[in-house]
């Protein structure tokens, strides 16, 4: 009995892992456009000087200076969270109205004119609207994250749905397949290949527009640190904050959304060819 189970659960661990491994390795790739990026950021501090963009060993002995801070973590954390929650939010209310689009012509006729507004007005309109009706509290960030990256995730899963083969679906029904299970076997499938870029797009929003809200609110979080650095003119402490957000966006992105993607993409994989790569 318990070799038999030794021998079911080892092939799924030994795939797991390799797609673990895999991931991991893929981030060299990751690593030398962050090297490209700091031979550039170099060559703009040597050519403008240390007021307008500092050296980036500056900014990050600026930014071990704040990790030395508890505090700071602190501040991190309160603005990766209120990220997160609006991301959250968006993720399911674009998702679901995505669905609904996709599958429903007289929905996505409806949804189009929302659209419109949502993306047609800037997101510090937004921050202001908020401010009115939340004051300095964590809604106004995370109600301005739900609206700045809600059409982004609406658009991708309906463009997914839209786009479905529709012979599979018949085909499936033919066989007998209820409409949850062509949705949960086909159809979702299709929409993952759209819902996850977009995804990506809306975590970057989500952490963008945190701290824009975060400074204009003074609640403070990241947003709060880099007005005080604006304050003090202090150009590399304000770098800083901003790598610590990036640093925030790479983790949640790498910890949360590709994890889910590459559950999501193992039939993708399966289904290549043998010795064919990304």
């Amino acid at each position: 009995m318990a070799k038999a189970m030794v021998r079911a659960i080892l092939p799924m661990f030994l795939d797991r892992l390799g797609r673990v491994g895999q991931f991991l390795w893929s981030g060299w790739a990751g690593l030398a456009g962050l090297a490209l990026f700091a031979a550039l950021w170099q060559a703009g501090h040597e050519r403008y000087g240390d007021f307008i963009l500092p050296a980036p060993l500056a900014t990050l002995a600026a930014g071990a200076v704040i990790a030395a801070d508890p505090a700071a973590w602190a501040l991190a954390g309160q603005t990766t969270l209120r990220a997160v929650e609006g991301f959250a939010l968006a993720a399911l209310v674009g998702a679901a109205g995505g669905l609904a689009a996709g599958y429903s012509a007289a929905t996505m006729r409806l949804a189009r004119p929302i659209l419109t507004v949502l993306l047609g007005v800037p997101p510090i309109a937004w921050i202001v609207l908020a401010m009115i009706w939340f004051g300095s509290t964590d809604g106004t960030i995370i109600t301005t994250v739900l609206v700045a990256a809600t059409p982004v995730v609406f658009v991708g899963v309906a463009e997914g749905a839209v786009t479905r083969d529709r012979g599979l679906d018949d085909m499936a029904r033919a066989f007998g397949a209820g409409p949850l299970a062509r949705l949960t076997t086909l159809g979702l499938r299709h929409v993952a290949a759209f819902l996850f870029p977009a995804l990506t797009v809306a975590l970057g929003s989500a952490f963008k527009v945190a701290v824009m809200a975060e400074l204009l609110a003074n609640t403070g979080g990241i947003g709060g640190a880099l007005a005080t650095a604006r304050a003090n003119l202090d150009v590399a402490e304000a770098l800083a904050w901003v790598l610590i957000a990036v640093a925030g966006l790479i983790l949640v992105e790498y910890v949360l959304v590709h994890p889910v993607r590459s559950e999501f993409d193992r039939w993708r994989n399966a289904a290549r060819p043998w010795g064919v790569k990304r």
